[in-house]
């Protein structure tokens, strides 16, 4: 018999992006599942298949859920980063045995990928290339503008070893690059499953980096790491680049460092998002800004979902969540 499954999701729209036909009809051949998206969980239709649940999938914009809505729940799929954000209270789940898993991995190929793009054409200078040929509506002065640009023999510092660092760091490997990688948890010297990638402190990664990429979770220990005395390491012309969360850098340090123009920056995520309006990070010319874009878009949902119909077809077959998520937070 297939267990019954609960799709959670607001707007219910989520789940056409996310899933596609494909998607749901796989989904609806490993487990039975309601037809009803859940967005809100007063009403007693929304209640009762909540209480038939054993299998939640959920993701964005998901109610969070009451333990006692979920009775039969065992497992949570969730087409997001952190399966806890929908539950109440997931320590009392975890107690009973429920299960979870997230599809931050699929979810770290497109912020990879993003990060691969900007590292490669900051080092060659493409951004503030772009703007001068565009202001000189002529052929700028190339010995100038772009003496010392390339992608040969260059160095990358990555900040944060987690599932986009280290993939980035992966992705690097084909290119004439040098990667340095801080992370609190590596010894400095060759870093685990990184062939050719080297741990360092975070003063001599800044102080090397032609491009460093940010990509440490926002804790207390990482609020503002990035401030003025790591800002000031950075060699002259240096790219910074920031999809991890705008509040790992020190926002008055990072502007006061780029309105003197002696480093550029890439912010896909900035602290307020999206910037004051008055912001100078909205004129300065060594600023390139995208509006929190780096993470799945589009047909890149797609991916999520089929990790997560995954992860649905294993639990249906009785088997471990191949991308398993502690409902305990460590």
């Amino acid at each position: 018999m297939r267990p019954r499954a609960v799709l959670a999701f607001d707007p219910p729209t989520l789940v056409e992006r996310i899933f596609g036909p494909e998607g749901l009809a796989r989904l609806g051949a490993a487990v039975d599942l309601d037809p009803e998206v859940v967005t809100e969980v007063a009403s007693p239709g929304a209640r009762r298949r909540l209480a038939d649940a054993e299998l939640l999938v959920a993701g964005w914009g998901a109610p969070p859920l009451a333990t006692e809505l979920v009775p039969r729940l065992r497992a949570v799929a969730y087409a997001g980063g952190v399966a806890r954000t929908c539950l109440a209270d997931p320590a009392r789940l975890a107690a009973r045995g429920v299960t979870a898993s997230n599809a931050r991995a699929a979810n770290a190929v497109p912020v990879a990928e993003y990060t691969l793009a900007m590292i490669l054409l900051a080092n060659k200078k493409a951004h503030s290339a772009e703007r001068a040929y565009r202001e000189r509506r002529a052929a700028p002065d190339a010995e100038r503008l772009l003496t010392g640009a390339g992608n040969y023999r260059r160095t990358v510092g990555i900040v944060g070893a987690s599932q986009v660092g280290r993939r980035v760091a992966e992705l690097l490997r084909p290119f004439d690059l040098d990667v340095l990688v801080h992370s609190p948890e590596l010894e400095p010297g060759p870093v685990p499953g990184l062939p050719g990638a080297r741990a360092a402190e975070l003063d001599e990664v800044a102080a090397r980096s032609d491009v460093l990429s940010l990509h440490q979770p926002l804790t207390p220990e990482t609020a503002g790491q990035v401030d003025a005395r790591v800002l000031g390491l950075l060699p002259d012309g240096a790219t910074l680049i920031n999809t991890a969360r705008g509040g790992v850098v020190d926002g008055a340090a990072l502007l006061a460092e780029l309105r003197t123009g002696r480093i550029d920056a890439v912010l896909d995520v900035t602290d307020p998002e999206p910037p004051a309006p008055d912001s100078d990070l909205w004129s300065l010319p060594n600023v390139v800004l995208t509006p929190h874009l780096a993470g799945s878009t589009g047909t890149e949902l797609r991916r999520i979902g089929a990790s997560v119909v995954a992860e649905a077809e294993r639990f249906a077959r009785g088997l471990e969540f191949e991308h398993p998520e502690e409902l305990v937070a460590s």
